[in-house]
Formats: C-alpha cells, structure tokens, sequence
C-alpha cells in the first residue's frame, strides 16, 4: 500500500494497520488450517467425530484460511492507495468473522457428544491456542481481532457456565475461561495501543523527514541563487575594474607627470589593489566551491615562503606602528607550497588588520613528525563563544559597519577550507585584550627530498615589437590593454570576437606570437573556443591566455580543464606581464626543441 504523506494521520495510521494484517495473516491462517486437519484427524480415528462432519468442517476452516490468502494476495498486487484502506479492511474482518465462528462451533461441537471431558478440552485448547494467535496476527487493527476472538472464545465460555453441574472441572474451566478472555482482550488491546504509537512515530519521523527536506531544498536553492548572482555580479564588475586596473598601469608608466597627479594615482592604485583582494577572496571561495583547486604536494623549505610573505607584508605593518617578524627555521615540510602560501598570507593579513599596535610574528615549532606553523597577534583577541564563528563566511567581529578597507569576512573562511583541502589541522588560542595565535600543523619532509629551485629569469624583458592579439568584447578593456602593452614595446591588435581575430590574421599573413583572450565573449564564443581556431588558422601552438571574470562552478571547471593559463580579472599588471614574457620564452625554447629535432632527422 502507497501511504501517502498528504493525506491525514487518521488515514494514514489505518492504512498501516491494515498493511500490517496482510503482513501477518498467511502464518497464521496456515498454521489454523494445518491444527484443525490434525484435529479432526485425531476425533475420527478415536471414533467419537463424524467423518462427514469433520471433513466438512476442515473445509470450511480451509476454505476461510483460503480466502485470506487470495485476499492478500490482491492486495499486494493492487497496491491501493491508502484512502481505500476501509474495503480491504472490511472483507479481512467477514473473512476473520466466518473463521472465529467456525472455531466457536468446533469448541462445543467436535467433541461435545463424546462424554469424555478430556476430548472436550483437547478440542477448547486447540481453539483456545487459535483465538490466542490472534493477539500478535491480527491485534494491529482492533476490529479484525475481536472478530476472531470473540466468536472464538464466547462458545467455551458458554459451555464451560453450562456444564459446571455436569463436570466438577467445569467450573474450575469457566473460572479460568474469564480470566483467559480478559487476559488476551487486555493484551490485544495493549499491543494494538504499542502499535499506533509506533506507527504514529513513524509518521511524524517522515513528517519531520520532509520538512527536513524541504528546508534543505530552499537552502539549496538559496546557496546556489547566492552562487549565481555571486557569479554574474563579479563577472560584471570585474569588467570595469580590470579596465581600470590596467588604465592605472599604463598611466604610471607615463613620465613627467605632476606631484598632485602621482599622489592622486598612488591611491587611485591602491584602491584598485583593494578592490582585487575582494574579488580575489570571492574567487578563491568559487574555485573551493568548484573542486577545480588541485593539491600538489612537495617537499620545500618555509623560510623563503615567510622570508616572501613578510616582505610584502612590511609597509603594510609600519602602516600601523606593528612589528612584523619572522622567526628563522630551517624546517622543510612536504605541503603544496602555494595553498600553504595562501593561507599564510591570510593569516598574517588577518592579524595586521586586525591589531592597532604591538607586533605580528610568525615562526614554526616542531611536534614530532610535524611542525606547527603559528602567526602571533597583539590584537583584541576572540571570545570563546565566537572562535568558530570567525571561521565561516562574510563573519567580521569588529567591523560592523562594514568598513570594506577590512575585508569581507572570506580570509578565515578560505583558510578554514584550504586547511580541510590540504588535511592539516587548523587551531586557534585566544585571550580577550591580549591577542591570539592562529595555527596550521604541516608534516615534515626527509631534507633530502627538496627540490633544488631554479634561478628565476628575469621577467621584465620584453621581446620588442612582438605582436600581441587581444580578443575581448569590452570595449574599454581592449582600450587600456592596449595602452599598457603598446607602453611595455609590444605591438598590439585588438578585435572583440574570434572572426574578427581571423579576418586580421588573414589579412596581415601574420600570426601573433602570443594570444589574450577573455573567456566570456558575446553570442556563444568563448576564449576556449576562439583560441583553439586561431591555433588551427597559424597551424602552430600559438601560446595563449585566458583571462576571466567569472566565478560560476562550472566555467572554472571548463576553463582549468582547458589546460590554457589562466588569470583571473581583476589582472595586476606585474603578473599579467610575467605570464606574457613567460609564455614567449616557454614557446621560444620549444621552437629551439623542435628544429634541434628536425636537424638531428
């Protein structure tokens, strides 16, 4: 039987019932049948029973076992819907009525012209032993009990008020009959009571169930409405920001520009600065979302990484009157050398934002196999109660006007999920008005095992003249690369699609020597797309970038799986420049490669 959630809990509680009977009855009928052909057996061996009469008798016991079973079996492949519960459970209750009658008689009537009291009781215990199993067999529904029961059982009680003058036993039997009706008709009852709670609790468990359930959809419809309008939201406005970022770039390379005018631009950078924190904490939260950031773990040492990090983090901290200092170690661990990085970073950007004075130091403790990596602070320190709060997203503590020069509440939360990613335990030690020590456990790695690192060229150089395509649809975007390559000695073409990019190349016989392309383009182009055409048209693997403002789960998954490097909008000018004489020199050395190889042939 389907037991439908919409419908009312009376509906629903009889439906089970019923249920529970066609679950049960087959033992139980069977078992009768089976009792009443080794009764009747027995009587008319020891000759005191009609053979008529008891094979007409076995029949019908037989018959009724029958019919319970043909009922079953019509209702299992019906499957009816629990509002017709009332049919089924009515025809149980003729079929289970016809049966207790046919008992009630074989109690009196079997045995009863015999005049051996102990035949008669052999026949009202075997009837008595039958209206007993009606207690676990049919006490889900009481209706289908009792009539069973009670015409079982009131045709002993009868006989046992009348023969009490015939038989000495026979009072002593109707004495024990009425404690043995009362007995099971309060166990039937009982059991069918246990039954409805039961039954009652499962319905309210699925009740609960679903409205679990639906409040988990409306989570998740709300968690991915918040990704999308995430998604189109940051795309949109990392447009006009890497534009501006880039109009910045060009502008500073301009000589001889007023006192007034470089301050202006000083902030004008660093605004711009601020802007692509936020968008790089909301992309760092979209790529964890997406499971697009990969693990590569490594042997590396720490001091160059906080030798780096501290670095960058010094003008920052005298900003504020803080002291930021680094312990050196010799400590080599086997990590990804740039989650760790980032979570770092966070950490030590957290505890300058978030002290007014004092110091910031990080250094490393060893513990066994492993090394605590820890970042001091001389801050206000976190309470108790909000120490996991400050790890979930958009959570800031001091900061409730929302004062965007502190972040948007992603740091803790990004090194919350990193931690996870790189399956390194993350802790925190507190003390209010005094500070706190966030800290991450990194396992130690064999000194043997460290890569040497290979001197880094010097990425500034340009290769000049070198032809640069530009492929984007905004048109403020095309127009502030263009300036800033053209001011770095490049030769810049810009169009807006992928036709336009093949109609130049076929025009000019000339193919770029590398490709930037942004991801989103209009109609259904994509930088993927258009970069593998043109690669196709040169009939060479031009190097190419992808750049993109996007920060929907799927897009990151497509564009990483690309294989294509990959910058992210808002593009500082220093890393958009280091992946452009990068990927030259990478294609240069290649080339070098390929006509070695064809010389060696």
């Amino acid at each position: 039987m389907i037991i439908e959630r919409s419908l009312p809990p009376t509906i629903r509680l009889r439906s089970e019932q019923v249920a529970t009977l066609f679950q049960n009855v087959v033992p139980g009928v069977i078992a009768a049948a089976a009792a009443a052909i080794v009764l009747v057996g027995a009587l008319i061996h020891l000759g005191v029973l009609d053979q008529a009469v008891g094979l007409a008798w076995v029949l019908y016991i037989n018959a009724c076992a029958g019919a319970h079973i043909a009922l079953r079996y019509g209702y299992i492949r019906r499957k009816p819907d629990s509002s017709r519960w009332k049919l089924w459970a009515n025809w149980f209750v003729i079929i289970s009525l016809a049966e207790g009658i046919g008992w009630g008689w074989a109690s009196v009537s079997l045995a009863g012209n015999s005049g051996q009291f102990s035949l008669e009781m052999l026949v009202m215990i075997t009837t008595l032993c039958i209206a007993a199993g009606a207690v676990p067999a049919f006490s889900s529904y009481l209706p289908a009990f009792f009539s069973l029961f009670l015409p079982t059982t009131i045709p002993s009680l009868v006989w046992g008020f009348e023969s009490r003058t015939a038989f000495p036993e026979a009072m002593v039997m109707f004495l024990l009959m009425i404690i043995y009706v009362i007995g099971m008709v309060a166990l039937g009852v009982h059991a069918n009571r246990g039954f409805n709670e039961l039954v009652g609790l499962r319905i309210k468990a699925s009740e609960l169930a679903l409205d679990l359930q639906k409040q988990r959809d409306v989570a998740e419809r709300a968690s991915l409405a918040k990704s999308q309008f995430l998604a189109a939201a940051s795309h949109d406005l990392r447009q006009p920001v890497h534009a501006l970022g880039l109009f910045v770039s060009a502008l500073r390379a301009v000589s001889g520009l007023p006192t007034a005018a470089s301050r202006i631009l000083d902030r004008m950078e660093v605004s711009t600065s601020a802007m692509g924190d936020l968008f790089s904490a909301i992309l760092d939260i979209s790529r964890l979302d997406a499971g697009v950031v990969e693990v590569r773990r490594q042997a590396f040492a720490l001091q160059p990484l906080l030798d780096r990090i501290c670095q960058d983090f010094a003008e920052e901290a005298a900003d504020k009157s803080i002291v930021l200092h680094h312990q050196a170690t010799s400590v080599v661990v086997f990590s990804d050398p740039h989650l760790v990085e980032r979570i770092l970073r966070n950490l030590v950007s957290n505890a300058i934002r978030h002290s007014d004075q004092g110091r910031v130091v990080v250094g490393c403790r060893k513990r066994g196999k492993a090394v605590r990596l820890e970042v001091w602070d001389t801050g206000a320190g976190i309470t108790p109660e909000n120490q996991q709060r400050i790890f979930q997203e958009y959570v800031q503590l001091h900061n409730p006007e929302r004062d965007r020069t502190r972040g948007l509440g992603l740091g803790l939360a990004i090194v919350r999920r990193l931690s996870e990613l790189l399956d390194c335990e993350l802790s925190l030690r507190s003390d209010v008005g005094r500070g706190s020590c966030f800290s991450i456990c990194l396992p130690l790695a064999e000194v043997s095992a460290v890569s040497p690192l290979l001197a880094t060229e010097d990425s500034h150089v340009v290769a000049e003249g070198a032809l640069v395509l530009v492929i984007d649809d905004e048109a403020a975007v095309r127009e502030a690369i263009d300036a800033l390559l053209t001011g770095w000695g490049y030769t810049v073409l810009t169009v807006a699609s992928g036709d336009e990019a093949l109609t130049e190349i076929d025009q000019g016989q000339v193919c770029p020597r590398i490709i930037i392309c942004d991801y989103r383009l209009r109609g259904e182009e994509n930088g993927i797309t258009v970069i593998r055409r043109l690669q196709a048209e040169c009939k060479q693997p031009v190097p190419a970038v992808l750049i993109t403002g996007d920060t929907a789960e799927d897009r990151l998954i497509e564009a990483r799986a690309s294989g294509l490097v990959l910058l992210h909008k808002p593009v500082h000018n220093s890393k958009l420049r280091a992946v452009i004489v990068n990927s030259m020199r990478a294609s240069n050395q290649a080339d070098v490669a390929s006509e070695l190889l064809e010389a060696i042939k």
